[in-house]
């Protein structure tokens, strides 16, 4: 199985971001990347980096005045005179209906929904990489590979087409869905990160033309609480395009393969010919977010049943932070396909 990963996406490497109301060292580390290589090497296969294809895939998804914003604010916020080392926004709008500032301040709110995606110098190069390998995978797939693992890092499924979030600032599960129906596939996206992915339900919510479905604890006491509720299932054209499978907190393998049974059968009911599968190993028991209870055995079930449905599929990673299992889980997924 190919692994795509591209170097660079080491340079992002955010310090601190508020939780509780009070600052807290940033989960979404450099040394991720090698956990994860790790969980890669046990099976042996090769590693590749994604050629530069430009912002055209990025810009399938995201808007030109995000992509400047990510561009430029770290450059634009260093002028403000005391301003911190990374951005971070302290001012939010109730809607993002109205006017469009051009204070640094203000265009940061807009573009942020919360403080837990900071941006340094550094934050770009690594999410436009990130992005770069999981458009990459989805070419290989269209090139005849069965499975291809898209190690992007940082992750992507919370951000909007105009606003970072939750670690991430641009889709990478969006942007490899885009291009695979871009090139005439019938695509479902099925998250299993223990957080749901409200960007990525976002980008798609009035479309038919993309399933979106997720596994997740339940929003009613976990992030990103506003989004990834039952009900929500799609409007307009996409109305029915979109299903939550929620799940209590402390849930472990037999809830979380139960919904996942769920899962699977509606992406085979609705006829999808290719799978982004948007993997969070965060779910796990021993994550440090801690929310759901997931054994590497039960990551072992979850991979041999996607694998299952016997789709062409992209595997995009997301969530899933540092723990001595980390890349252990990665592999008893990823065994399943390879």
């Amino acid at each position: 199985m190919i692994t795509v990963f591209d170097p660079d996406q080491r340079k992002h490497d955010p310090q601190f971001f508020l939780t509780s109301g009070a600052s807290a060292p940033c989960p979404e580390k450099p040394s991720r990347v090698d956990a994860l290589l790790r969980g890669v090497g046990r099976l042996g296969g090769p590693v590749v980096a994604p050629p530069d294809a430009g912002t055209g895939p990025i810009r399938a998804v995201h808007s030109a005045r995000y992509l400047e914003f990510l561009q430029t604010i770290h450059t634009r916020w260093a002028r403000i005179p005391g301003a911190s080392a990374e951005v971070i926004a302290n001012i939010h709008p109730f809607a993002r209906d109205g006017g469009y500032p051009l204070s640094a301040v203000g265009q940061a709110g807009f573009h942020m929904t919360d403080t837990s995606c900071p941006i340094s110098g550094a934050t770009w190069g690594s999410a436009y990489a990130s992005a770069q390998t999981a458009f990459h995978a989805a070419g290989l797939l269209q090139g005849g590979e069965r499975a291809v693992y898209a190690l992007c890092r940082p992750p992507g499924h919370h951000a909007f087409a105009e606003v970072a979030g939750g670690f991430c600032y641009l889709n990478n599960t969006a942007i490899a869905a885009q291009a695979l129906t871009d090139a005439g596939r019938k695509v479902a996206i099925l998250d299993v990160d223990l957080h749901h992915g409200n960007g990525t339900q976002g980008i798609f919510y009035d479309r038919a033309d993309v399933l979106t479905v997720s596994i997740h604890a339940h929003p009613e006491r976990f992030y990103p609480f506003f989004w990834g509720y039952p009900d929500e299932i799609g409007v307009g054209e996409g109305r029915g395009a979109n299903l939550n499978l929620c799940l209590e907190r402390g849930t472990g393998d037999a809830g979380f393969i139960a919904a996942l049974g769920s899962a699977l059968e509606r992406i085979a009911r609705w006829g999808a010919d290719t799978l982004v599968l948007a993997l969070g190993l965060d779910a796990f028991v021993g994550d440090p977010f801690a929310g759901l209870a997931v054994t590497t055995g039960g990551f072992g079930q979850i991979g041999a049943a996607v694998a299952g449905l016997g789709l062409p599929t992209v595997v995009v990673q997301e969530g899933g932070y540092l723990c001595p299992e980390l890349g252990d889980n990665l592999a008893a997924v990823l065994r399943a396909f390879a």
